[in-house]
């Protein structure tokens, strides 16, 4: 009789996942001369959906640290954030996260 080819069902292809692609982007937004921090206080609540308390917070920390991380996210959600506060006008950067 012919051998019956192996058809069990029970085996799991070995799969790994690598941790570096878990890692989130920061959005970084930074300080710069011509935007108000009013202004700055109204995007990152339009944006972001922050509070005032937490808008007010993101936005000191921009102005006395020079910048700061407004979300930490997915690659697209991250160019997403990043387009859009270049069309707000506010400069700002996507970094790879922390492991």
């Amino acid at each position: 009789m012919a051998e019956r080819p192996d058809t069990r069902t029970d085996v799991q292809p070995e799969t790994t996942v690598r941790p570096s692609t878990l890692r989130p982007w920061n959005v970084v937004v930074w300080d710069d001369p011509v935007n108000l921090m009013s202004y700055v206080v109204y995007v990152f609540q339009k944006l972001f959906g922050f509070n005032e308390t937490v808008a007010n917070e993101k936005m000191m920390e921009v102005h006395n640290d020079g910048k700061s991380i407004v979300a930490s996210v997915e690659r697209e959600r991250a160019e997403f954030y990043v387009t859009r506060l270049h069309a707000y006008g506010l400069q700002a950067t996507m970094e790879r996260g922390e492991e």
